[in-house]
């Protein structure tokens, strides 16, 4: 049997997750932004902002909508201290100078994409999920094998989710078009060079794979 990335997703072992779209780094108001002026605010994240209303989030709602119905499990992670203070926090984080405390405002999911009453949040406190959280743990507990991976920032913690999972012997499906970075070419950089780890499809091409297993 010739071993091979391309699967098509099997509901009932496989998770859909969320890396880091909250209100810290896909809100306007986030704390990532803050202290920004209007004018340096539009220069630096200007088009970052405007793919993420416009083309991304719809996206992520498209793909969250077809993952519950197909009863694919879904699932989130955000940047977040297990401290109000951050000390638990990664050494890179702390050097990067960030800090998202315990429950606050900037740790919790987008709106648009909130998690239902039963699904899965998980505070991180490093690049990488599979790093800073029990999540393989919950994931083997929930017998899942395939991981549909969206989120932000591609080349920094998507990347990170996707390469992990894939030495943990997870299959990685990346979709591209609900990902997204703070610029087209890091976006379209990230996309090939991680292309090796996983398989990868657009929203429009998942959905409607999961649509035809339902069939």
């Amino acid at each position: 049997m010739q071993l091979t990335r391309n699967v098509p997703i099997v509901p009932a072992q496989a998770a859909l997750l969320y890396v880091d779209v909250q209100n810290f780094s896909a809100h306007k108001d986030g704390a990532e932004f803050a202290g920004l002026d209007e004018k340096t605010f539009n220069e630096k994240y200007g088009w970052y902002f405007d793919r993420l209303a416009g083309d991304v989030i719809p996206r992520m709602q498209k793909l969250q909508a077809a993952c519950r119905k197909a009863g694919v499990e879904v699932m989130y992670t955000t940047i977040e201290s297990l401290t109000l203070d951050g000390r638990d926090r990664s050494l890179d984080y702390k050097i990067t100078g960030f800090n998202v405390p315990k429950g606050s405002w900037d740790g919790k999911v987008i709106d648009e994409i909130a998690p239902g009453e039963d699904e899965i949040v998980l505070p991180k406190s490093s690049s990488s999920v599979f790093v800073s959280t029990h999540i393989d743990y919950i994931l083997r507990n929930l017998g899942v094998k395939q991981l549909i991976i969206c989120g932000l920032i591609t080349d920094q913690c998507v990347e990170s989710a996707i390469r992990d999972a894939c030495d943990l012997g997870y299959l990685v499906t990346q979709v591209t078009d609900a990902c997204l970075t703070y610029s087209q070419e890091r976006h379209d950089n990230s996309v090939r060079t991680i292309k090796g780890y996983c398989r990868q499809m657009t929203t429009a091409e998942l959905v409607g794979e999961l649509q035809s297993n339902a069939v």
